[in-house]
């Protein structure tokens, strides 16, 4: 006998059972004598969707005034409500005056770990078909994809290619203007320079004939001669 398979056998065993283990709960559900039939019915709506989950249900009528002294009518609408709903549940216990309420419990007649597993089952069922269409589209694929992947691909490549023009007539821009701007700031340089030297020059050529003039002129304090008679 292989202990470590009777082992792992008892543990989904145990975990199946806690699984399937559901523990009754008993709901509760009150009606005034003088209810509306739309409330009636909404709350017979909740009554069922109770049982259908496999609850109990305890249902209170709330007596006023006066009409503690008409508990037939309390009973006339309890047992109106247990035909409404024979179909998902029983009289479990029969009505009953409790002070100013009445009271009556309504059992399910499934077990709550019976209507776990069949909602289980429903929502299986109800999610597979869709996984086997998706499945189904996944590995049928149409004739037209190898078309269509030739057409994205020779696009991106077109796309790719007129990226890589845009740039190198930027760069190209780039350059022209960074040429431009050179020649430019050259140009000027050169012609401050030969004006600058002209300059030079021609104070060059100035500054002698300004010494010569200044020999050849008379002091200022030395008597001119007499002119001739």
């Amino acid at each position: 006998m292989d202990f470590g398979k009777f082992k792992y056998e008892s543990d989904m065993k145990a975990r199946e059972a806690r699984r399937n283990q559901a523990n009754t709960v008993l709901k509760e559900i009150r009606f005034r004598l003088k209810i509306d039939p739309h409330d009636y019915g909404t709350k017979r709506g909740h009554v069922e969707r109770f049982l259908k989950a496999g609850d109990k249900v305890k249902v209170m009528i709330m007596f006023r005034g006066r009409e503690q002294s008409r508990p037939e009518m309390g009973i006339r609408l309890l047992q109106r409500l247990a035909d409404d709903i024979a179909e998902f549940g029983f009289v479990e216990s029969s009505p009953k005056q409790d002070g100013r309420n009445m009271t009556m419990v309504l059992g399910p007649t499934k077990k709550k770990a019976d209507a776990r597993s069949e909602q289980r089952k429903r929502s299986g069922d109800d999610t597979r078909p869709a996984v086997r269409r998706s499945q189904g589209a996944e590995r049928a694929p149409s004739a037209t994809d190898g078309t269509e992947w030739a057409d994205a691909v020779a696009a991106t490549e077109q796309a790719a290619a007129e990226q890589a023009a845009a740039a190198a007539a930027a760069e190209q821009a780039t350059a022209g203007q960074a040429t431009a701007g050179q020649a430019a700031v050259e140009q000027a340089t050169a012609g401050q320079a030969t004006a600058g030297q002209a300059t030079v020059e021609q104070a060059a050529r100035t500054a002698p004939r300004a010494a010569g003039g200044e020999a050849s002129r008379p002091a200022g304090g030395a008597a001119r001669p007499a002119a001739s008679p």
